[in-house]
Formats: structure tokens, C-alpha cells, sequence
């Protein structure tokens, strides 16, 4: 499966899973097929460990240094298969650092509430989908099928993997509009969390 790993910039990224909880309006997905030159992100079918191997050992990593789950679905989706993943990585690219970009509900979607610590020692860096300043905007913006619980959940699970992960932010896309991005500023801001504003990319 060709598309499980591609580069992007200079960056590597993992694209595990197809499967997300939210709907984001924002979300490329929507309009597009893939990113930059890679070809398609769509899977036929959510890859095994042992295919995620196989994918890796078959890439040329080069002289690129992080490694980032992002894909066209919700790495903690496949919360079991990351984790392996990030250990075989860490295991066999020891210099390369690992990112996670997710939005924040792994809690929810494995019925768990110890996503954040299993990943210690694993992820380098998380970087958290926020996108609105409240739960009632958030379920407008994002439509979680977990309802509005989702927005508090995602709060929990930034704060917590503060506690183990050496870099988390929180990010929003400049389409909610400067007044949304101030509130999610000040939300971050209130809860000692780093807040980065991405460019919406149509």
C-alpha cells in the first residue's frame, strides 16, 4: 500500500487510517484526494501493523528528521498500531523525532482515559486540533459524533499529555475568523497550553 507513508516538505508522514470521528467543514479530505504529489490518501482498507512495517522499511527516509502521524483519518483511530509503529520507529530511525496531529478524542474513540500516558517515551511531539473556543461551536464546526462531551475531552487530553509528551500545542485554522481565533487564544492561554494558528488550505 503505496500511500500508507509519503513525504511531504520536509517531512515523512503516516497515513494509518481513514477513520475519524468528526466532520470538520475545513477538512481537505472534502475536496480533495491527497496533499502536494503523493497520489491519493484514501485507503481500501485500514493497514495492518505488519503492512505499516512493510511501508516503512520500503521508504528512503533521506536526511529528514520527523516522522508525522497525519493522514486522511484520526491516527488514535488505530491508537494500537500507532503505538507499535512509534516504538518500531524509534527502534530502527532512532534521530527521528515523532509527531502526532490528532483531534484530541482518542480518550473517547478507545474507551479509554489513558491514551496520553501510553504514549510517553514514544511521541515526541502532539499537536491538538482545537478549532473553536467552546463545546457548542466546536460540534458546529467539527461535528463530533461524540456530541458536545468531545470539546471537554480534548481539553483533558492535551493537559494530560502534558505530563508526558516534551511538546504538545493546540491549533486552529484562520477560516473560524480572527474573533474565534482570539477566544481560542485566551482559552489556551487560561489552561497554559501553546496555541499555533494554521492557514486553511482549500
Amino acid at each position: 500500500m503505496e500511500n500508507i507513508v509519503y513525504d511531504y516538505g520536509d517531512k515523512i508522514y503516516l497515513n494509518i487510517t481513514n477513520q475519524c470521528p468528526c466532520a470538520c467543514d475545513f477538512c481537505i479530505r472534502k475536496n480533495e484526494s491527497g496533499l502536494g504529489e503523493q497520489g491519493s490518501l484514501w485507503l481500501d482498507h485500514t493497514p495492518s501493523f505488519d503492512e505499516i512495517k512493510e511501508a516503512i522499511d520500503k521508504f528512503d527516509f533521506g536526511s529528514k528528521k520527523e516522522v508525522v502521524f497525519c493522514g486522511f483519518g484520526e491516527p488514535t483511530c488505530a491508537l494500537e498500531n500507532l503505538l507499535k509503529t512509534a516504538e518500531y520507529i524509534k527502534k530502527t530511525h532512532p534521530d527521528v523525532k515523532i509527531r502526532l496531529n490528532t483531534n484530541g478524542l482518542s480518550d473517547l474513540i478507545n474507551n479509554t482515559d489513558d491514551s496520553a500516558k501510553r504514549m510517553k517515551g514514544l511521541i515526541d511531539k502532539v499537536s491538538v486540533s482545537l478549532n473553536a473556543s467552546d463545546a457548542e461551536k466546536y460540534c458546529a464546526v467539527c461535528h463530533p459524533k461524540f456530541g458536545k462531551k468531545s470539546f471537554d475531552a480534548m481539553i483533558k487530553f492535551t493537559k494530560e499529555a502534558e505530563k508526558y509528551i516534551p511538546e504538545v500545542k493546540m491549533s486552529v485554522v484562520d477560516s473560524i475568523g480572527k474573533d474565534e481565533v482570539e477566544k481560542c487564544r485566551e482559552l489556551c492561554g487560561d489552561n497554559g497550553i501553546k496555541l499555533r494558528v494554521r492557514e486553511y488550505i482549500k
